[in-house]
């Protein structure tokens, strides 16, 4: 199997053939739902509820850190927090076919938040103090560790090397993500002490559905060891004044389970940036799959490494403003 082309095998036919083997009666219907860095399908299953079918990408994460991954989500379901655990057949959850690996998840439906409310976000704090108290009673030992070496400079010196950037933008690229880390790693030392433990590591909107029941998290792919701000930072959005107001809401939900250090505050502005540099070298990363050019055929122009040049140089200046405080 080509890492460049990792689910060129992946048809429709192999997609049930596994799900067979796992002993699903499909009935033969077939969904492919929203993701790229993984192949996600709905599939129809007889005399049953469709079930959800995630075939993880090779060479991204080692069977130890997957089945991590499931361990934390059944530990957090076994409290009766609102989230999707994968199925298990026989006690395992992480399956193999045809040089694949997968899980089969039960299908949760449910709306993108708006997070509108003083309600809502104080639900959704909730959902997460609840998730990260779990998540500080044990370590994980095979996922990864939130680090600005993987995030920042491995991800800048990739674009770099891989020459994405027109040859008139890649000196002030270098500049200006070489002031930007260096700011943002005098910024993260030791995560200014915060309490580190497992979080979800990706917890933006996309991946929180909401039912009248409430929230729930629907992947626990990107989950790592770090600090709690991590998953609060993402559900943000707007002047500083809203944002403060936001995370009032978000906070008074959140340490009715788990205090929440101010310190951490202050990580906020570097670990935006770290997604950034991040982002746009997860799809140099990714290019060679053909799912990435048709999805996001903007990323190889010009104008989009522009426009990203000047974010970062926007981000920079957001780095070196005082912190949010509540």
């Amino acid at each position: 199997m080509s890492i460049q082309t990792p689910y060129a095998q992946l048809s429709p036919e192999a997609v049930l053939d596994a799900l067979e083997a796992v002993g699903f009666r499909c009935d033969g219907r077939i969904l492919e739902l929203n993701s790229y860095e993984n192949r996600v399908y709905q599939i129809g299953i007889e005399d049953g509820s469709p079930v959800v079918a995630k075939f993880y990408r090779p060479g991204r994460w080692d069977d130890a850190a997957i089945r991590e991954e499931h361990a934390f989500a059944a530990e957090l379901a076994a409290q009766e927090i609102p989230v999707v655990a994968p199925l298990g057949r026989e006690g395992e959850t992480l399956h193999f076919h045809h040089g694949f690996r997968y899980a089969v998840f039960p299908r949760r439906g449910g709306r993108w938040p708006e997070l509108g409310t003083t309600d809502e976000r104080a639900w959704v704090g909730r959902f997460l103090g609840r998730i990260h108290a779990v998540g500080r009673s044990a370590p994980f030992r095979h996922r990864a560790r939130l680090d600005v070496e993987e995030l920042g400079i491995k991800s800048r010196d990739f674009v770099l090397d891989g020459g994405w950037l027109p040859d008139y933008l890649a000196p002030k690229y270098e500049a200006v993500t070489a002031e930007l880390l260096r700011e943002v790693g005098r910024r993260t030392r030791n995560w200014r002490g915060a309490v580190l433990g497992r979080i979800l590591g990706d917890c933006h909107r996309g991946n929180i559905l909401w039912t009248e029941q409430g929230p729930h998290f629907v992947d626990l792919d990107d989950c790592v060891t770090g600090p709690a701000i991590q998953d609060l930072w993402m559900l943000l959005a707007g002047s500083p004044a809203e944002m403060r107001a936001q995370l009032t809401d978000v906070l008074e939900g959140y340490e009715q389970f788990l205090p929440f250090d101010r310190r951490e505050l202050a990580l906020i502005e570097s670990l935006r940036a770290l997604r950034m540099i991040h982002y746009s070298a997860w799809l140099a990363r990714r290019w060679d799959d053909p799912a990435f050019p048709r999805a996001f055929p903007w990323f190889a122009e010009p104008r989009y490494w522009e426009q990203h040049y000047r974010s970062l140089d926007e981000q920079l200046a957001a780095v070196l403003e005082p912190p949010l405080e509540l």
